[in-house]
């Protein structure tokens, strides 16, 4: 919780310059002062390394420094001081901080955990951007949600985040997605036409041939060769890109922005940006081609940009998206990739540092693979022999709920084995269900109650909730604005996967042991204003996820 950290970060403040009066010492710069919440709850509610930061400027053993710092404590908030280990301070406070996070939590309601961590800083998170030609699969699900979920909990945490989808509609891939729907449509109208060996084959080909032989018949066979391909290419692109869009939707994944690569091209916008590289002195021309002098930032090697044919690569393409960005005014850019662009990043952030931009502007979140399982097996996927499953196939399999909630519930530098019968299974041994399992039965308490017992503060007591098990409930609870703007600074998902999780759990264990219906009435209250706090946290972290808050399950 926030105003208790700044307490105790306060508190030391204090005790470290009165330490430093008595021992006639002089700093020209106090040292950043740090509380966290440890790991093991045997070492107190919060923890300080301070006294081991100062071992030198005392020069003397970090235990002789935290002693010497606790003599002159003082806080409210603080029950217990112990020294352990090396020279760590571990407090332990009284419980009224805790019953003042449960006040807090009914007051702020749906804006409990919100922090100003970001300070309104503009960024663009740009994720998904798979080339529209053909849906989405399993494999681009796992960046969708991370991106979706990191949008969330960095607007949670302050930041001003517009939501992006950069759509690849211009290049070779293009125009394969229209040749393989004109041989479809040529075998559709029984033409001999035989499937190129770089087509795309799945069989949702067929499906935009036979919409195309629905409206106009064997109109296309009537236009000249190039005319039938690019009416087919046109039609196959926005007949995938209106999929992609509706499956997204479905997902709760909605994008501030679609921007189309074709603009750049359209707008000149890719010369302009080789152009403004030229007069910094970053083109260079040999055998042909124009090049990025990219080694100049880092990168192992330079980069062609216009090849000797005159078109541009697609890193050319991706410099000029990336210098728009920038000319929009975002102060951030994070990118979420697949694994198979790892080796993209330097060349990119070149770029940006060549147009004059700190090379930490860019940030990209590299998303391991997802291994599909079905049954224990491993299920095969390649996009282009057409033996994929899609993301709505396992979003309709599973649901949404657990399909979002297991394609982040582990960090996205890992490969994840999504097991496909255990997110079906309607039992604790399922993740999803066990959180949501939490919210239902909070949803039942409540609604048998919540008409005598329409709790305000003034009418409970909080100092009757004693229990180990309702004070860890509430300290997880104070910790929930810490979580988001931890995985809102570090990029980081699975840490709100991980909170929803444990949230359930320390729930269920408060459910366990303590009724919440007794005959002391103002315990009884006391557990109500309780509940209706846990039933509000969870509810807030299931939106974070585009997880759903049942009532009954």
């Amino acid at each position: 919780m926030a105003e208790v950290e700044e307490n105790l970060k306060e508190s030391l403040k204090n005790s470290l310059e009165d330490v430093l009066n008595k021992e006639g010492i002089a700093v020209e710069e106090y040292p950043e002062i740090e509380v966290e919440m440890p790991r093991e709850k045997e070492h107190g509610d919060y923890a300080s390394n301070l006294a081991m930061v100062l071992a030198s400027t005392f020069k003397r053993s970090p235990r002789d420094v935290a002693e010497l710092l606790v003599e002159n404590f003082s806080s409210d908030l603080v029950e217990e001081i112990e020294i352990a280990g090396p020279g760590f301070i571990n407090f332990t406070l009284n419980n009224s901080w805790l019953y003042e996070t449960v006040v807090k939590i009914n007051e702020l309601g749906n804006d409990y955990g919100k922090v100003n961590f970001g300070d309104g800083e503009k960024v663009q998170i740009e994720f998904v951007s798979v080339n529209p030609t053909g849906p989405l699969h399993v494999g681009h699900s796992r960046g969708a949600v991370v991106g979706d979920v990191l949008s969330r909990v960095m607007t949670t945490a302050g930041y001003e985040v517009d939501k992006e989808y950069y759509i690849n509609d211009a290049g070779n891939q293009m125009d394969i997605l229209g040749n393989s729907t004109l041989v479809r449509y040529k075998q559709l109208l029984g033409k001999d036409a035989k499937m190129p060996e770089d087509a795309y084959v799945g069989d949702y080909i067929s499906d935009i041939a036979q919409e195309i032989v629905d409206e106009k018949g064997k109109e296309i066979l009537d236009l000249d060769k190039e005319e039938q391909l690019h009416y087919c290419r046109e039609f196959a692109y926005e007949s995938c890109l209106d999929q992609i869009k509706e499956e997204l939707n479905e997902f709760d994944i909605k994008f501030d922005n679609w921007f189309s690569e074709r603009t750049l091209h359209e707008e000149n916008k890719i010369e302009d940006s080789i152009e403004n590289l030229r007069e910094k002195g970053y083109i260079y021309e040999e055998n042909g081609a124009l090049w990025f002098k990219a080694t100049e930032f880092g990168d192992d090697k330079d980069r062609v940009v216009i090849k000797a044919d005159g078109n541009p690569t697609y890193l050319a393409a991706d410099i000029a998206y990336h210098q728009n960005k920038l000319n929009r005014g975002y102060e951030k850019l994070i990118n979420i990739w697949g694994a198979d662009h790892h080796g993209y990043i330097s060349r990119v952030k070149a770029s940006i540092e060549a147009f004059g931009y700190p090379g930490d502007t860019l940030e990209v979140i590299i998303i391991q693979m997802v291994n599909l399982l079905r049954d224990g097996e491993k299920v095969p996927m390649s996009k282009r022999d057409g033996n994929f499953v899609t993301m709505k196939e396992v979003m309709d399999e599973v649901g949404k709920d657990a399909a979002r909630y297991f394609y982040i519930m582990r960090s996205t530098d890992s490969h994840f084995d999504f097991d496909l019968e255990l997110a079906k299974k309607e039992n604790t041994d399922n993740p999803v269900y066990y959180i949501q399992y939490a919210h239902a039965r909070i949803q039942s308490i409540m609604e048998k109650i919540e008409e005598d017992y329409n709790l305000n503060k003034e009418d409970v007591n909080l100092d009757k909730l004693e229990q180990e098990a309702e004070l860890d409930l509430i300290k997880l609870m104070a910790n929930y604005p810490e979580t988001i703007k931890l995985s809102a600074e570090r990029r980081e998902t699975h840490h709100i996967a991980n909170y929803a999780y444990d949230l359930a759990n320390y729930f269920h264990v408060f459910y366990n042991k303590c009724r919440v219906i007794t005959d002391d009435e103002e315990l009884t209250k006391a557990r109500i204003y309780l509940v209706k706090a846990a039933r509000q946290v969870l509810r807030n972290v299931l939106a974070l996820l585009g997880v759903s808050s049942p009532d009954t399950m």
